[in-house]
């Protein structure tokens, strides 16, 4: 009875110490935070505006945008200025000629208006070089009415390049949910490798602080020898288990500072204080499979845009087997005193034509339009093939985040009770009713099903996830400030 009286005393005090939460906290968290704790929405942020991964496909939008901006500049408007003299010989001509062309964007013709004075005599035929002593204005253009009146190369190459943007925007948007769902894992690991670390060094502290009561009751020779070396080899093996999580604690760290980093975009390795206190930021991203979201998949935006490009290569390709049929029209007026030409360049003059060409074989057209229907055919074949997989690809994420909570919840039911059954067999121990194995054992149990429940929360938070992504819910994954 002396015996268990004094081994309750020495042991009570520090098994106080260890359970109190203030001395847990001491241990665990080595410092208080200096900046805050980290937070999730703060690695999404700093990883959609810092991330090397989005900076290049923001890069290849850009050319993309380049790109249309040369296809545009076949709508450009051109002024020219031709001059010519005659320097020697018999006639002493010299003509300076101006004009601007303006393509039509909604035809394949053009317009045109020009201006040309001329000085001297010229042979008869340059008869048409003449003009009054103010020179001559003239305005016309061209219209198609069969071939390039709908659609050209023109106007098809600048629907291709705004194509292209969209393109690359949405391969942007699939970059950057990419890089938000790996930055979420890094940072789900991170925490949950930090708690799990935590709670081994919870671990580790009971069996040192229970060594210094055992070592005064061997000293006493109320305990044998063998107590404390059982004890001692406890000890090391939690101090393996710390080691163990250490070791995952800074590699996840490290896998963490790839999405974290400052402004200047250099990767930040954080600090142990600015770890989580609980497991609640383990609660991963809020989202819910919304109705159509499979249409902001950037995955099926891109395929549709290649479709609408197929579509007008299609138009193209049937345009070249069209005959051509061009009118034009100019009207010419010149101004001034009466020239060397004679009276006949005074009056207003008015010209019309046209111009009309068929293709008989043109075997070439015939072949790109055969060549952009199975295109389309094939597109729209992985279009359907994409929304049936998008959709089941959603229902078994859906199916996996319900079984993952349903495993959480059992596992905090587990740690509670393994929690319960280590402070009662430790409350036992200390009145000398049960062995020091027993007691270890308990404790053991109670710190594997914290760290189960750890495990348990971050596969929900991943399959969330994994859920934001696949519904490219912009703003769980952080993107809808960037």
């Amino acid at each position: 009875m002396i015996g268990a009286l004094i081994f309750t005393l020495l042991l009570a005090a520090p098994e106080r110490v260890a359970a109190s939460p203030d001395q847990q906290n001491t241990v665990v968290t080595p410092s208080q935070p200096t900046e805050g704790m980290l937070t999730l929405a703060e690695v999404l942020r700093s990883s959609a505006r810092t991330a090397p991964q989005i900076i290049e496909a923001l890069a290849r939008e850009r050319a993309a945008e380049g790109r249309a901006l040369t296809a545009a500049g076949a709508f450009d408007t051109v002024f020219e200025v031709d001059g010519r003299s005659r320097t020697l010989g018999y006639y002493d001509g010299t003509i300076v000629a101006g004009r601007a062309t303006r393509p039509l964007g909604g035809n394949g013709g053009y317009l045109y208006g020009g201006y040309r004075v001329s000085r001297g005599s010229f042979p008869i035929y340059e008869d048409e070089n003449y003009t009054n002593r103010l020179g001559e204005f003239k305005v016309g253009g061209l219209f198609s009415l069969l071939r390039d009146r709908l659609v050209d190369e023109r106007r098809t190459r600048r629907s291709l390049a705004a194509g292209d943007i969209d393109i690359a925007r949405f391969e942007r948007e699939a970059v950057a949910i990419g890089v938000q769902r790996r930055a979420i894992d890094a940072y789900q690991t991170w925490v949950a490798a930090g708690l799990r670390l935590r709670a081994y060094r919870d671990l580790l502290t009971l069996s040192e602080n229970r060594r210094g009561g055992l070592a005064r009751l061997v000293q006493l020779g109320a305990r044998p020898d063998i107590l404390l070396a059982e004890n001692d080899q406890n000890l090391v093996r939690r101090q393996a288990l710390v080691a163990r999580a250490e070791g995952d604690y800074q590699a996840a760290t490290n896998a963490l500072s790839f999405y974290y980093r400052d402004a200047q975009g250099v990767p930040v390795r954080v600090g142990p204080e600015r770890l989580p206190t609980d497991a609640g930021v383990l609660a991963g991203v809020t989202t819910a499979a919304r109705a159509g979201f499979a249409q902001r998949r950037p995955d099926l935006q891109v395929l549709l845009s290649r479709i609408d490009q197929g579509v007008a290569r299609l138009a193209l390709a049937r345009n070249e087997l069209r005959p051509r049929l061009d009118v034009r029209g100019e009207l010419g007026k010149d101004v001034g005193e009466e020239g060397l030409g004679g009276p006949s360049r005074t009056p207003l003059e008015g010209v019309a034509g046209v111009r009309f060409s068929v293709p008989l074989q043109n075997r070439a057209a015939r072949g790109r339009v055969a060549e952009a229907q199975a295109e389309i055919s094939a597109l729209e074949a992985r279009n359907r093939y994409l929304q049936d997989q998008i959709a089941t690809e959603v229902e078994g994420i859906n199916i996996g985040v319900g079984a993952a909570e349903r495993l959480a919840t059992i596992a905090e039911q587990e740690r509670q009770l393994a929690e319960r059954l280590a402070a009662a067999e430790r409350r036992r121990f200390e009145l000398g009713s049960s062995d020091f194995f027993l007691v270890n054992q308990r404790e053991e149990t109670a710190t594997d099903a914290r760290v189960r429940l750890v495990d348990a929360q971050a596969r929900i938070a991943a399959a969330r996830a994994e859920l934001a992504a696949a519904t490219a819910d912009r703003t769980a994954l952080g993107l809808d400030r960037e």
